[in-house]
């Protein structure tokens, strides 16, 4: 069988699908755009990007990437299967042009429709579409998934002296005032924490333990992070129904989780000795829940959610 995933992997999670399918002895590809690096030929050539964008709403760079999916599916040849995550990126015409190459054109979104408009994915063009977001799976009928633990179950560290007890990632955006709230909560309680805010532009109202940085954080470092942290956080956000990977890699790592996703009470691995969730507008954050040990999934529980499980699943796969 011969699976391509065509996707924008920037944190390298999509990898992952495609790692999974070779195991399983699959011929897998995975097209990441991410890695297409579009050059303009000269300083005219960038002008008039600009001026296509602002008159016409046509993108050189965009339309050059497109062309560097087809020319690849060009090379790979027809395909058993081809998955697109959140397809929203790619215009309609491009999609048609890419079904040519499969008897089975799958979409996965993980982002909310409230956020990505997918008006131009609901005109039959995918044979299935998948969700991590209940509320778009009830409106448009796509099948529910979830994301997916990707990385190798962790020994539990219940006793270990860790370096924060609580740590999170994340741009800047409409979760800043719930951070810093919850910093004050945690500067209360006398509980460490390593909060990390990236953007352009340092907030004026950020809280002063809260570290601020320009670079995005690379993975190594990322890693380095999960490994020395007792907790992670998850703040959503607006309108996001869906998991974030935050949330499975706290059960790779067998850590517990403080979220403001209160979704996850919906899942057959909440466990409220594990998984704190907040009220954000009623914070409140309760010291006993640092003090609880964590509590291990069953075998069951935990491989339906592997990405191995997943696969299969979005694939329609035998295990």
């Amino acid at each position: 069988m011969k699976i391509c995933i065509i996707s924008f992997d920037h944190w390298h999670y999509d990898s992952y699908i495609n790692e999974a399918l070779q195991k399983k002895g699959i011929i897998s590809y995975h097209i990441n755009t991410g890695n297409f690096k579009y050059i303009y030929p000269n300083f005219f050539y960038r002008i008039l990007n600009f001026l296509q964008k602002l008159i016409f709403k046509r993108n050189i760079k965009k339309i050059k990437q497109y062309e560097f999916i087809l020319k690849k599916l060009d090379q790979l040849g027809h395909q058993d299967k081809i998955l697109v995550i959140n397809p929203d990126l790619i215009p309609l015409k491009i999609h048609h042009q890419i079904k040519k190459y499969t008897q089975s054109y799958i979409a996965y979104l993980y982002d909310s429709s409230k956020r990505y408009k997918i008006d131009h994915l609901l005109e039959n063009v995918f044979d299935n579409v998948f969700s991590f977001d209940n509320d778009d799976v009830q409106k448009f009928g796509f099948k529910p998934i979830s994301n997916y633990i990707y990385k190798q179950k962790r020994e539990l560290k219940s006793n270990e002296n860790f370096k924060y007890s609580v740590f999170i990632i994340l741009s800047v955006d409409e979760r800043l005032e719930l951070l810093n709230k919850i910093s004050l909560q945690l500067d209360a309680l006398e509980i460490s924490y390593k909060f990390i805010l990236v953007g352009s532009h340092k907030p004026s109202n950020l809280n002063p333990k809260i570290s601020f940085q320009k670079n995005k954080i690379n993975l190594v470092e990322m890693e380095n992070y999960l490994d020395e942290s007792e907790i992670f956080l998850d703040l959503v956000r607006d309108h996001q129904v869906g998991l974030s990977f935050r949330v499975f890699e706290s059960l790779a790592y067998q850590k517990k989780l403080i979220t403001s996703n209160t979704s996850i009470l919906e899942y057959d691995f909440y466990n409220p000795k594990n998984i704190l969730v907040l009220d954000s507008q009623n914070l409140e954050i309760n010291r006993e829940f640092f003090s609880i040990n964590y509590a291990p999934l069953s075998d069951e529980v935990y491989n339906f959610y592997t990405i191995d499980n997943w696969v299969s699943r979005i694939f329609d796969l035998k295990n």
